[in-house]
């Protein structure tokens, strides 16, 4: 599916773009036209992706492949984050490495290195359900993704009730392995695991003449209770919130999947978007150290709030920048085998 390489592309600018503004611009979401919409739904796709990836129909779970395959991740998702953390702790850190090392471990964001750390809970979870209920076959193991699914939402709509659920979760174990991340987004996940399990019948869904307008309506009307009406009191503002994300994330994937004769090898864009989404990991761990930094536009950029358009397009176009740069350095780092092998996670392959 080149549309889904070229999704994934699309959903990398919005993550460099949303750092763009926060970081580079100095903007927060209070005053930002655009932080707090691009903050719905580019993580949930990115995870949304991930999960749908995950499923392999013809997969058979044995223990050595759980094994080969928990090896794989750990290797990918662990060794870079850790290397890239400390060589932007050392290039751009304000405390001293070690303390700032360890600040960063307690933060459940990892001083913005906690996807990796994230999507292996996922992947590791999702292994374990999987090659456990498998045994019973495929219909018992959907059925099962299907509750994991519905319990990851409900714990993730608890994480913002009020105070009686709320406290939990905000214990030291929570911060420093980062779960409290992998309870917000392991639904959208498990969310795309079942559309890829379910992918017919999705396609179905996504054609039918209702689906769209309903799915459009309803995100105007809960962004519209987000940002301007606020009619949901304080602690039931998840609500909307998460209804929110997952019309917007399925928006995006009804757009790219509708047009998805535009964004093949044979258009540019949709050549452009693919390299970018297949080189994921190699931008997300270099962007951080990449990012400029440029308060002088967020000054501008508050005195004339608001005004979405112009606050995506710069935002946009900065980040393209940054994402150059980050796939000039990776082709650099990749001439080395062992570099391209233990940076990116990309096997060194013997020549014949």
């Amino acid at each position: 599916m080149e549309w889904l390489d070229a999704m994934r592309g699309f959903t990398m600018i919005l993550v460099v773009s949303y750092h763009v503004a926060q970081f580079g611009f100095g903007e927060s979401e209070k005053i930002s036209a655009s932080l707090p919409f691009l903050v719905l739904f580019r993580m949930p796709l990115f995870f949304f992706v991930s999960g749908f990836l995950a499923y392999k129909a013809t997969w058979i779970w044995t223990p050595q492949n759980f094994a080969a395959l928990t090896w794989k991740k750990l290797k990918v998702q662990v060794l870079p984050a850790l290397v890239f953390l400390c060589v932007f702790l050392v290039l751009k850190g304000k405390l001293p490495f070690a303390e700032g090392f360890m600040k960063c471990m307690h933060s459940p964001t990892k001083g913005g290195y906690w996807f990796t750390w994230v999507l292996l809970q996922m992947f590791l979870v999702y292994y374990l359900v999987s090659a456990f209920f498998q045994r019973w076959g495929k219909k018992v193991e959907h059925i099962a993704i299907f509750i994991l699914w519905v319990a990851s939402l409900v714990a993730y709509l608890s994480l913002y009730m009020p105070q009686e659920f709320g406290k939990w979760y905000k214990t030291d174990f929570m911060m420093y392995s980062s779960c409290y991340e992998t309870l917000k987004f392991l639904h959208f996940f498990l969310m795309g695991n079942l559309v890829h399990r379910f992918w017919q019948g999705t396609q179905r869904l996504f054609d039918a003449r209702w689906f769209f307008p309903v799915i459009v309506v309803l995100a105007f009307l809960c962004c519209a209770d987000i940002f301007k009406w606020h009619y949901m009191k304080q602690e039931w503002t998840n609500l909307p919130k998460t209804l929110a994300m997952y019309t917007l994330m399925f928006t995006v994937v009804m757009f790219f999947r509708h047009y998805q004769q535009h964004f093949t090898q044979q258009h540019s864009i949709g050549k452009g978007l693919q390299y970018i989404g297949t080189r994921t990991l190699d931008i997300y761990l270099l962007h951080f150290i990449l990012l400029p930094k440029m308060p002088q536009v967020g000054k501008w950029l508050d005195a004339n709030h608001p005004n979405f358009v112009i606050d995506i397009v710069l935002s946009v176009s900065v980040a393209l920048v940054v994402i150059a740069f980050c796939l000039l350095v990776s082709n650099i780092l990749r001439m080395s085998p062992v570099l391209k092998e233990y940076l990116f996670g990309r096997p060194v392959t013997k020549e014949k």
